[in-house]
């Protein structure tokens, strides 16, 4: 006899009100059926305010359907004892001011378990998040990577039969991502479920299902493998000339045949729109991804047009001579801890460069020294021929910056957060309503102009913030982390954006932890444990860590230089 489901939703439905006076109400869920069985796992996918994170509250019993049944553990959801979920919101609901131990502790006994009590499953919380070490430190000093453990530590403290993890693995590095995944595998009770919320089809794809979730609908639902099936005989693939990539992506991008396509190592690949082979010398069938059915069902028929916000920038020749950025042995010392250890390098106009590393690599360390927003200990740094030690204020005047975390304020409308950092780089009258047009018309931000902009999806607060970032066309561009948390698509229109303004000469420094995404970079810096371990092209890095067969990913070489450097360290000791 089959076991009864966890979950069991039968057409549920929910509305809000409109984002603007007067406006129509927002049907964010539209009859959705799904059931969910003991020991499995469910990938929830979609586009920005598709419904995911409403479904999500629903599940938690944070908010109320308008319609339609819910059960949850086999009682109806308003009947649920909390204390059998495990709920992970978007940012883990942390106290930034207490520190680890006292987080931890204090979610176990709202969950009815007392540390003291209970020290085997305490003892497992700290080893398998490898949080014991640094128990007495503030939320606020951890890295990326540790806040997201130590959330989802907090959620599922109790070993709860059902988890609710809302983008648990957003703004982490591969190598957290996986340890992520397993962690919510160790930590699971037995025969638990796990409802995975995600923009990164990779980690959905390790779900025993998914459900795609588009305006309220469900588009698709079904095993993973089935979603990649989806672009079955509409992916194709071509070598990628060495010189030009970007350039190549960008023509490939805006043909009209074509609804995506991405740099993978050595190819350019494509998914299209028509069951015709895409017209050109070298195409061939490629194997489809979980990320090309994703972008053939959301496909809306729209070729991708050249970038908006790339064309008002101005043409930038670049001198070699003078560098845009320049990093000259940047260090950073808190205490007797080294945030980043004698970092240089250099970028130059039109230029593409990107830092990687893991979380708490010394990444964001050298990205604020280089940005004004932190002194370092020794060294110097340089933007637009201006030193950031001697003349700061005219550096930061000359860049555009996108920080890792939403920066602007909450408690102001998209429209208003737009007009006062227009503003505050000195664009006034019809020039500052000119600038604010255009990048609410690049970025789709109309239907969001009166939102309050801290109640935002995560990832339409990227997309203001990336708007942001280019009002004032600046020719220096850094960009923390510009694509965390937002879907394949969204991703695939803010790196076009990024390749056209380079293309127009303005300088760009960005963090990521996609692979895919690092392969737009001309040249690439890789940080671990403070130090840069490994700088060149994407295929110089790919050349340190050869396989026996084939050429290695991107994302394999990072994890082979990270796991070489703790090897060579742990054999030192």
């Amino acid at each position: 006899m089959a076991e009864a489901p966890l979950l069991r939703l039968t057409d549920v439905t929910k509305r809000f009100k409109g984002l603007r006076r007067g406006a129509a109400p927002v049907q964010a869920l539209r009859g959705i059926s799904l059931s969910l069985s003991p020991g499995r796992s469910l990938g929830l996918v979609g586009p920005d305010a598709g419904g995911k994170t409403t479904l999500m509250r629903i599940l938690a019993g944070l908010v109320e359907a308008d319609s339609g049944e819910v059960e949850v553990l086999g009682a109806p959801v308003a009947l649920l004892d909390r204390s059998l979920i495990g709920y992970m919101p978007q940012g883990g609901a942390l106290y930034a001011e207490l520190s680890v131990e006292q987080n931890l502790t204090l979610y176990a006994r709202l969950r009815g378990l007392e540390p003291s009590e209970n020290p085997e499953r305490m003892e497992l919380l700290y080893r398998a998040t490898g949080l014991a070490p640094f128990m007495d430190r503030a939320v606020s000093r951890l890295s990326g990577g540790m806040r997201q453990k130590l959330a989802l530590a907090c959620a599922v403290v109790a070993a709860p039969p059902l988890m609710l993890l809302d983008e648990p693995s957003v703004g982490v590095d591969p190598v957290s991502r996986r340890e992520i995944w397993d962690l919510a595998q160790e930590l699971a009770g037995t025969g638990s479920s796990i409802v995975w919320t995600t923009s990164i089809l990779e980690d959905a794809g390790k779900c025993d299902e998914v459900l795609l979730l588009h305006e309220g609908r469900v588009l698709y639902a079904g095993a993973p493998e089935g979603l990649a099936g989806q672009a079955s005989g509409r992916t194709f693939a071509r070598a990628l000339p060495p010189w030009h990539r970007r350039a190549a992506l960008q023509e490939v991008l805006e043909r009209p045949d074509v609804i995506s396509a991405t740099i993978a190592g050595s190819n350019l690949r494509a998914v299209c729109r028509g069951e015709a082979a895409l017209q050109g010398e070298g195409w061939a069938s490629a194997e489809p991804s979980a990320e090309d059915g994703f972008s053939l069902i959301l496909d809306d028929g729209r070729p991708l047009e050249p970038s908006a916000l790339a064309a008002a920038f101005p043409l930038r020749e670049s001198n070699p001579d003078l560098p845009a950025i320049a990093a000259i042995g940047l260090t950073r010392h808190y205490g007797a801890f080294t945030a980043a250890q004698d970092v240089s390098f250099t970028v130059h106009p039109g230029e593409i460069f990107g830092l990687l590393g893991p979380n708490g690599a010394g990444k964001s360390t050298t990205f604020r020294m280089l940005s004004g927003l932190l002194t370092p200990s020794s060294g110097r740094g340089t933007v637009a021929g201006r030193d950031l030690t001697t003349a700061r204020a005219e550096a930061r005047e000359a860049m555009g910056y996108m920080p890792q975390k939403f920066s602007l304020y909450g408690d102001l409308s998209v429209e208003a957060n737009l007009r006062f950092v227009a503003g505050a780089y000195g664009l006034k009258g019809a020039a500052a309503r000119v600038a604010v047009d255009r990048v609410v018309g690049a970025l789709a931000l109309q239907p969001f102009l009166s939102a309050m902009a801290g109640l935002l999806p995560l990832g339409i607060k990227q997309r203001l913030a990336l708007g942001a970032a280019v009002l004032h066309t600046p020719p220096v561009l850094f960009l923390d982390e510009p694509t965390s948390g937002v879907d394949p698509l969204v991703r695939r229109e803010f790196w076009h954006h990024i390749n056209a303004i380079a293309a127009r000469g303005t300088a760009v420094l960005v963090t990521t932890h996609f692979m895919d995404e690092a392969e737009n970079c001309d040249r690439l810096l890789l940080i671990n444990r403070s130090e840069a371990i490994a700088q060149g092209t994407p295929d110089d890095l790919k050349r340190l860590v050869p396989l026996e067969h084939g050429e290695p990913t991107l994302e394999q070489a990072f994890i082979a230089l990270i796991e070489a450097q703790h090897l060579a360290e742990n054999e030192a000791a």
